[in-house]
């Protein structure tokens, strides 16, 4: 295909037959607002992994010559882009929350066709793509400086925020709607620009995204996307550092990755965001409303198929209510719908979001056994022949997984320390509160965190001994809002945030800029008047 402009191509198609009736999108990377195909031609499936015979899009398997020319792209459209007034980016961006808005059902759709998130699931993703749009278009008025009041006569001191430059984005595909704008909209913002790697398994829905993107008035060359494997592409990026040619990389994936991405911007002195996984505890006291700590606990578990960076990993019960808890718990698990909430309706979770993160679940349910857990829930992946009573449709069509449970769970198990990313939760008893929040802190991660209680001083003492980036008090580990700060510590990330005023800072540095006005020069320091205190004879102690 020649290359045509974003915002005058049509949607092309593939010819082939979808058992579901829609059809197989042609994608192709953007690149200075160009659809353009991978430099060597070579392609991979977007395949709906709750029908996996249903493929949703053909998409370019970026060459590093694809990912070179994007990142000149940016490169080249940077200086006007910054130059562009802040309140005008902002305008850009409120226009992006505009046009999501105008077609939010279609794209709801489309990221549950593409990843398996439930409707009511993908709608809250891309309503946070809406909420982050929204609350950043006026941050372009806001984009604050200081002026300083100097130690020196007629001389004035500002400081003014400078973007970065070029910008590398790579995003995971369990939130492919709202991770990104996290990131993009705020480097925008700042005036940044950015070459995006789409996750593997949600290019079409990052195709429609960056299109909207173009639709509300973004300038070409400012946002770039790319597709492949984060092998290829991703790596491509990454290694673009050490060639001088990226600014910033923000990363969401695993910890595993994010150390190597942080060890390649180290070394070069780069700045990275990086937001990785969590092993996040929910505590559960005796003061708790057992009711509403069971659908806490239930819905942080297993909601997304337990595929957030936020979902459940250690539930820890206080032993005096522990058997009466498991008991609600096991009762809500066991109800569990489970199917494609394109066909099936008031399903809790759908499929997992591909067959590699099945594959991975499964590993971990294995590590479990074999660290001994008592398996009390839960047969692996879900076929017709053993399927739970609740699983709506053809096991055999997609990747759906049964909801596992493992208790009798301790310190020296890997499974307490390590991230299992699915529908798998592993409990943990506790003999008081001060034990409770010992395990809490006790896996690596520091993601999200959660207690159930209705003792204040519990829920004080909890919230400033716990060891993380977030926590809720009687609510889920899960959720996040625009205007909020989201990320962890420890091995959950190194202290970035997105979302909120504060992930500014992670696309923006402080410039200070000193004005003399004096015609003369003027030494901080060492040209200051000292003012000399003066002797007074008077006697304090007369007034003690």
């Amino acid at each position: 295909m020649d290359m045509v402009h974003i915002l005058e191509a049509q949607l092309d198609f593939v010819e082939r037959t979808n058992p579901s009736g829609k059809p197989t999108v042609q994608g192709y990377n953007i690149i200075n607002g160009q659809l353009t195909s991978a430099s060597d031609g070579s392609t991979f499936e977007s395949r709906n992994p709750g029908w996996l015979d249903d493929v949703v899009g053909v998409f370019p398997q970026s060459t590093r010559s694809d990912v070179s020319d994007a990142l000149a792209a940016a490169r080249q459209a940077f200086a006007a882009w910054a130059a562009t007034p802040a309140p005008t980016r902002g305008q850009i961006i409120g226009n992006m929350g505009r046009l999501l808005i105008e077609h939010k059902d279609a794209i709801v759709a489309l990221e549950t066709r593409e990843i398996g998130k439930t409707l009511k699931e993908s709608a809250g993703s891309v309503q946070e793509a809406i909420d982050t749009c929204l609350f950043f278009q006026s941050e372009g008025r806001r984009l604050y400086g200081q002026t300083v009041n100097s130690e020196l006569p007629n001389k004035e001191l500002f400081t003014y925020r400078r973007p970065l430059g070029v910008c590398g984005i790579i995003n995971a595909c369990n939130f492919p709607a709202a991770v990104p704008f996290w990131k993009m909209i705020p480097a925008i913002m700042c005036g940044n620009t950015c070459v995006w790697k789409s996750p593997q398994d949600a290019p079409m829905l990052s195709f429609a995204l960056a299109r909207i993107m173009h639709q509300a008035g973004l300038p070409d060359g400012v946002i770039n996307l790319v597709h492949g494997k984060g092998s290829g592409a991703g790596q491509y990026l990454i290694d673009a550092v050490d060639e001088g040619k990226v600014n910033k990389i923000s990363f969401t994936g695993s910890t595993e990755v994010g150390k190597m991405i942080g060890e390649v911007c180290g070394r070069n002195l780069v700045s990275c965001s990086l937001e990785l996984g969590g092993k996040n505890p929910l505590v559960v006291m005796p003061s708790a409303d057992l009711d509403n700590a069971v659908e806490g606990a239930y819905w942080a578990g297993f909601g997304t198929a337990g595929q957030r960076c936020t979902s459940l990993g250690n539930l820890i019960v206080h032993e005096s209510i522990y058997d009466e808890f498991l008991e609600r718990f096991m009762a809500k698990v066991k109800s569990t719908r489970i199917g494609d909430s394109l066909r099936h309706d008031n399903v809790l979770y759908g499929p997992m979001l591909s067959e590699k993160y099945a594959n991975d679940f499964l590993k971990g349910v294995e590590m479990c056994k074999e660290d001994g857990a008592t398996h009390l829930f839960g047969k692996g992946r879900i076929q017709s022949d053993n399927a739970p009573e609740n699983f709506l449709g053809v096991a055999e069509e997609g990747v759906y997984m049964w909801p596992h449970v493992f208790v009798d769970v301790d310190e020296s198990m890997r499974c307490f320390h390590e991230e299992i990313f699915g529908p798998a939760v592993t409990i943990v008893k506790a003999t008081s509160f001060e034990h409770a929040l010992h395990l809490a802190n006790a896996s690596p991660y520091g993601l999200s965190s959660s207690i159930y209680t209705n003792d204040r001083m519990e829920a004080y003492q909890y919230k400033i001994g716990i060891k993380a980036g977030m926590t809720s008090i009687n609510n889920s580990t899960t959720g996040a809002e625009a205007h909020l700060p989201f990320g962890g510590v420890k091995g959950s990330g190194n202290g970035t945030r997105e979302s909120g005023i504060w992930v500014i800072e992670a696309y923006s540095y402080w410039h200070a800029v000193n004005d003399e006005l004096s015609g003369k020069l003027q030494l901080a320091q060492m040209d200051v008047d000292e003012i000399e205190m003066v002797e007074a004879q008077i006697d304090w102690t007369q007034l003690a």
